[in-house]
């Protein structure tokens, strides 16, 4: 069973700066940080549809061009919003850490945007990328609204209808990408958990892989997960919580 509680914020400032590998996996709750909703449930209902209704295979087939408003639409919600500080205190973290690797579940391309690139892992895709339903090509699409009186979205190379590049509900994740998460997961000596319930998989198995490989791992959420993985529960949001695991002091002054 997990010793689940509050540390002081300084014990686990210290295991983050010593720590010589740190994986991170975020969710939902640093984008909410930044205004963005989580696109499911009551926030995220669009029209008269529900997520679960529109991010799937079958209803992009059913029709196509109500699945590409529906994204359109939140393409336009995020494209407002701004990364928060937990996105940069991430970037910084990144500089100080010999072997980093951010995990995230999160489409909206705030990471990247912060400055997070090289170390990234994004195992749901991006909003802001496209791939051809004809031939896979994917390329980088950032118009803001989409011209779609003009027609679907099309590939340059085949003229094939494009899709946006996220895994839909029925689909699995690359396992390229679940390899490199989980070889991020089973090499690191601390694993942080931001903004993410830890239930939903296969993202979730991600915190235990992490544990039975000797990680410590540590979550920040505004309620405790139902995670056994992790060691230490961290009480707060990420916006405000994670800059106080980077810095080096206190607000008030004072040196962890």
């Amino acid at each position: 069973m997990a010793e689940v509680g509050h540390l002081v914020v300084a014990d686990v400032r210290e295991r983050i700066a010593a720590a010589r590998a740190i994986a991170v996996l975020t969710g939902a709750g640093i984008s909410a940080d930044s205004g963005i909703p989580t696109f499911r449930g009551a926030d995220g209902l669009w029209r008269t549809y529900r997520a679960e209704e529109l991010a799937t295979p079958q209803a992009f087939t059913r029709n196509p061009r109500l699945v590409w408003q529906w994204y359109d639409w939140r393409r336009g919600i995020i494209a407002s919003k701004q990364p928060n500080p937990a996105h940069v205190a991430l970037v910084e973290l990144e500089r100080r850490c010999a072997h980093f690797t951010l995990i995230t579940q999160n489409v909206d391309g705030l990471h990247a945007r912060a400055g997070s690139s090289s170390h990234l892992i994004e195992l749901h895709g991006n909003i802001w990328t496209v791939r051809c339903t004809d031939c896979g090509t994917r390329s980088v699409d950032q118009r803001v609204p989409l011209p779609l009186d003009r027609g679907l979205p099309s590939c340059g190379r085949c003229g094939g209808v494009l899709r946006p590049h996220i895994v839909w509900f029925g689909e699995s994740l690359d396992p390229a990408v679940m390899a490199a998460a989980t070889a991020a997961a089973t090499s690191c000596e601390l694993f942080l958990v931001i903004g993410t319930s830890g239930i939903v998989q296969p993202a979730a198995s991600l915190a235990l892989i992490a544990r039975e490989a000797g990680a410590w791992v540590v979550e920040v959420n505004p309620e405790r997960s139902a995670s056994p993985a992790v060691h230490c529960w961290l009480e707060g949001r990420a916006a405000q919580m994670v800059p106080r695991l980077v810095t080096v002091t206190e607000p008030d002054g004072s040196s962890c």
